[in-house]
This record gives structure tokens, sequence and C-alpha cells, in this order.
């Protein structure tokens, strides 16, 4: 079994062996965190295979300015990776090596997970108007990551009021919609 070290600098590493708390596949994982587009992104992967979009699934809680990503662990879980059209086209393309493809067919969540991408939208989806507290503190865990705005810097502060996000950077206060543009690959 490779390690992350063997990996190519350019290559996506396999999931991690715990999905995220926020991961929107999780059964426990609060309705309201994601937006409606990140949310949308979950039922197309349950189509038939040629139908599925070639991208592989990202971990949202990744470092968007790290060289390293990381394929999700929920989606690994939730899907069957024999039939995800994403993870052949990665392997062709070298975006990961086939024995992170096999970690990904082999994967099983130590934590219950939505038996489809389609439950898992419909469930966070319920509560995006307004989300509830364990939502906003998911949201607010997520902004004080290593996310960045690129006016703002980093972001050090995020408060919810009504289904908006206030994030404080190093150069003033932003307004921002629900989470939204996960890392999605090709």
């Amino acid at each position: 079994m490779e390690s992350e070290h063997e990996l190519e600098p350019d290559q996506i590493a396999p999931p991690t062996p715990r999905p995220c708390d926020s991961d929107p596949y999780r059964i426990d994982a609060p309705s309201g965190v994601w937006d409606a587009t990140e949310y949308a992104k979950l039922a197309s992967y349950d189509a038939t295979t040629p139908e599925q979009p070639g991208r592989l699934f990202l971990c949202h809680l990744a470092d968007p300015n790290s060289q390293r990503k990381r394929i999700c662990a929920g989606w690994a879980g939730c899907h069957d990776g024999n039939n995800l059209l994403a993870l052949r086209m990665a392997v062709v393309r070298g975006r990961i090596s086939p024995e992170t493809a096999d970690r990904v067919r082999n994967y099983v969540s130590p934590v219950p997970l939505f038996a489809t991408g389609q439950e898992a939208a419909a469930h966070g989806l319920r509560d995006l108007a307004e989300p509830g507290d364990d939502a906003r503190r998911a949201i607010a865990k997520v902004v004080r990551g290593p996310l960045r705005h690129h006016h703002l810097g980093p972001l050090t502060d995020a408060r919810c009021r009504r289904g908006t996000r206030l994030v404080r950077g190093a150069r003033g206060v932003v307004r921002l919609p629900h989470l939204r543009n996960s890392p999605v690959l090709g």
C-alpha cells in the first residue's frame, strides 16, 4: 500500500480514515452547512456511470492553497467506487494512482453515511434557509480553517445570521453566502 509521501506532487491523496464532521454525506452532519450548488453535486454521482461527472469529489476542508488535495471520505463511502466515472478518469489522467483508486473502491466509513447522494443532498438542503445552531457551529469551524478570501487575506472569524456568514479577514469584513465552491477537480 502506498503512503502519501510516495504520491507524485500533483496527485490527489486517498480519503481520510474518517469523514469530516461537516461531510455532507454523513447522516449526523448538520443540515444547511454548504451552499445549494454543493448539495446538487452529490446526487449527480448516483447516475449511471456514463452520465456521472468526470470530476473527483474532493474534501471541502482541504487547504485551497495547498498542493495536496484529498478525495472526500464521504463520497468514497457512499458511492460504489467500481461504478464511479470520475475515479476511472482520474487514474487514466494521472490525477490519482491505481493504489489510491483501490483505496477508494475498498473504503468503508466508520460512521453512518447516507445510502445515496440524493438522500445526502435532500438532508443538506432541508435547513438551508435557516441553519440551526449545529450548522452554524460547523460553518464557523470550516471558516476558521485554512480558507482565505482574495480581498481580505486569511479569514479569522465567522458569525452566521439568517443563512449568511459575516467573515472577518485581516483587511476587513465581508458577508458571504453559505459555503460554496468545493474543490472538485477533473
